[in-house]
């Protein structure tokens, strides 16, 4: 065999090995329905949550530089959910039920969650609600969202790691209302 040809098979070999490593780890598209794909540009199914990368992300009114900016996160790791895209941009809906268009560029795979409601979201020593409770997640709040069993989530915040009940975070499937 050519080496070149070696070296391609290797290569591939690689990616498909990175590819599926990463399969099913809580990165962007995790919490779609499993089966085919459907044909969107970036592949993965709508409406999926991803979150911020950057602690100041413009909202636009449209997909593009051209169009107006209708408001700014201030919120690295912000969950939102995209209900809308385009090869460069993605239509968000944020926690408030806003949506805008932010670059493809400014969203992340890392799934976090934001505690919901207006009070504080007990977070417990396993999932249980006999576990004892370890920390409270304040309102608005922001996790990085780990594993799940039964109806609690895994998340970690401030340097603490605990159980929450899936309704008690934003940032999980289904899909919320959007203005």
């Amino acid at each position: 065999m050519h080496p070149g040809a070696r070296r391609r098979i290797a290569i591939s070999l690689a990616i498909l090995l990175i590819l599926a490593a990463c399969e099913g780890h809580g990165g962007e598209g995790a919490d779609c329905p499993a089966g085919p794909k459907p044909k969107t540009p970036s592949g993965f199914c709508i409406p999926r949550y991803v979150s911020l990368r950057r602690s100041e992300v413009n909202g636009r009114k449209g997909p593009g530089l051209d169009y107006p900016v209708v408001t700014i996160y201030h919120a690295r790791g912000l969950p939102v959910q995209v209900i809308d895209e385009t090869l460069d941009w993605r239509r968000i809906c944020d926690p408030d039920g806003g949506t805008a268009w932010v670059s493809r560029l400014m969203v992340g795979s890392q799934r976090t969650v934001m505690a919901a409601g207006s009070g504080a979201a007990p977070l417990r020593s396993r999932p249980s609600d006999a576990a004892s409770v370890v920390a409270y997640i304040r309102p608005r709040s922001i996790a990085t969202l780990g594993r799940a069993s039964g109806d609690w989530r895994q998340v970690r915040v401030g340097g603490v790691s605990g159980w929450v009940k899936s309704n008690e975070v934003w940032g999980l499937a289904p899909q919320i209302q959007c203005h």
